[in-house]
């Protein structure tokens, strides 16, 4: 009797740690189970993104040196120099016109016939910029945005359809638009300190002869060359989309997912999920979204965070958190 009594006694004992580890979902622990899949579906597309990135770095290169060979063609240096000399003793107005540029046509004569089979002359011509517009500025820097706790996908998120634009839209815009410099403000007083918007503005110009008006200064190439050029502005383009089609693929992946959770009242419901879509996930996880400030925050870490010294990152944050549970257990 007694030994069926201790077989009871042991199975009732695990019946009750089996019920008392079962964690029950909240709006933040559904967020940290989401944001696992959302990286889980990421990391299965984003190589194209970092693939069009190499490649629009490469082709940067080559287009830097191209367009000075081109551009010092049609306006040689030593004329560039004496036009600079002229504005030194005649003043701006009298002695000419230079403007240091990082925006360039390119052009090339061709044929084309029009509705009546007429052969006419035309240009086939590119833009070349040397700046960043803000769709290329978000997707090249994308994880950096996140990395920062940015939403870089805000624009994408609304599809074109301007109606969908709420305060968190704006939100979003501003917070990314101020990180990357396309806001007016700066959060220094001196104004110097440095945006990625700004360092890509500066990290080439070539003095050119004429206005600040780009499309006044057209450089005639031939065939291959203007080839190239349409190549380098393709390879921004690509970098663009690349990011429209990873958000797109991984969102399609996360409405199913987000109908799936609110569904979900347990985490254990949750892993067997994550188990078989092969997403990491486990109960220290929520421990993690629940514990985060109060480990961050604990007088050792809190006296580490009020140091003079450069501030922690997200993720050191996190590790600091990990570190305090593992002695908490231990």
């Amino acid at each position: 009797m007694s030994i069926v009594y201790k077989k009871k006694m042991s199975i009732n004992r695990k019946d009750n740690m089996t019920k008392e580890k079962k964690i029950t979902l909240n709006a933040e622990k559904r967020k940290v189970i989401a944001d696992q899949f959302q990286n889980f579906y990421e990391d299965k597309v984003k190589d194209k993104l970092i693939e069009a990135k190499e490649h629009y770095n490469l082709l940067r290169e080559k287009a830097k040196e191209t367009i000075e060979q081109v551009v010092r063609y049609h306006q040689p240096q030593e004329d560039v120099d004496t036009i600079r000399s002229m504005i030194n003793k005649y003043g701006e107005k009298n002695g000419g016109t230079l403007h240091e540029d990082n925006c360039f046509y390119v052009t090339r004569p061709i044929m084309k016939v029009d509705d009546e089979g007429n052969e006419y002359e035309a240009n086939d011509e590119v833009h070349i910029r040397f700046d960043m517009g803000r769709n290329f500025a978000r997707a090249y820097y994308r994880d950096e945005l996140k990395s920062k706790g940015l939403n870089p996908d805000f624009q994408l998120s609304i599809n074109d359809d301007y109606s969908k634009r709420n305060p968190k839209y704006y939100a979003d815009e501003s917070a990314v638009n101020n990180y990357l410099g396309f806001s007016h403000s700066r959060n220094d007083a001196t104004g110097n300190k440095s945006y990625p918007k700004d360092e890509w503005e500066n990290d080439f110009k070539l003095w050119c002869i004429g206005t600040s008006y780009c499309h006044s200064r057209q450089f005639k190439v031939d065939e291959n060359t203007l080839e190239f050029f349409k190549m380098y502005k393709s390879s921004a383009d690509e970098v663009i989309k690349q990011h429209e089609q990873m958000y797109s693929y991984v969102e399609e992946k996360m409405k199913t997912l987000r109908l799936g959770l609110k569904s979900y009242r347990t985490f254990e419901q949750a892993k067997q999920l994550a188990d078989k879509v092969g997403v990491v996930l486990n109960e220290s996880m929520m421990n993690e979204s629940s514990s985060m400030a109060l480990s961050i925050y604990s007088p050792e870490n809190l006296a580490s965070l009020l140091e003079d010294k450069v501030e922690l990152t997200r993720e050191q944050k996190i590790a600091i958190a990990r570190k305090q549970m593992q002695q908490s257990v231990n």
